[in-house]
């Protein structure tokens, strides 16, 4: 029964070697599929964004074209229309962090307040 039974384990740990190196070719195949679609996502990205910033460029100079033949260019105006418009993903992460932080700071301070107190309580009950 025992040679049974050793036999029986050492032909499960061969399984589940087989299968852990199974599990390791698929995985290098899948991480390098998600590899190249992960480049691919930035390159498209990245020629959208280049893309873009020349149709805004282009329709910004015929603006100021247009206006500068109708008399209605300024200064103000010319200043909006060659700035930046775009919001960038700082802020919107700076405001989450403080949150966090406030968050943070008001479990620490209830903490301080309120189980000090309840430690006092059980101190008392034991004298």
């Amino acid at each position: 029964m025992s040679n049974y039974l050793e036999s029986k384990s050492e032909e499960l740990e061969q399984t589940l070697a087989k299968q852990i190196e199974l599990l390791k070719k698929d995985s290098e195949d899948w991480l390098k599929f998600g590899a190249v679609v992960a480049v691919g996502v930035v390159i498209g990205y990245g020629i959208v964004k280049a893309t873009r910033k020349k149709r805004v460029k282009k329709d910004s100079i015929r603006a100021m074209e247009v206006l500068e033949k109708e008399g209605l260019l300024n200064e103000d105006i010319k200043t909006r229309l060659t700035s930046s418009k775009q919001s960038t993903f700082w802020p919107n992460l700076t405001q989450r962090l403080l949150i966090l932080g406030l968050a943070l700071a008001k479990d620490k301070i209830y903490n301080m307040i309120f189980v000090p107190a309840d430690e006092d309580k059980e101190i008392e009950k034991s004298q």
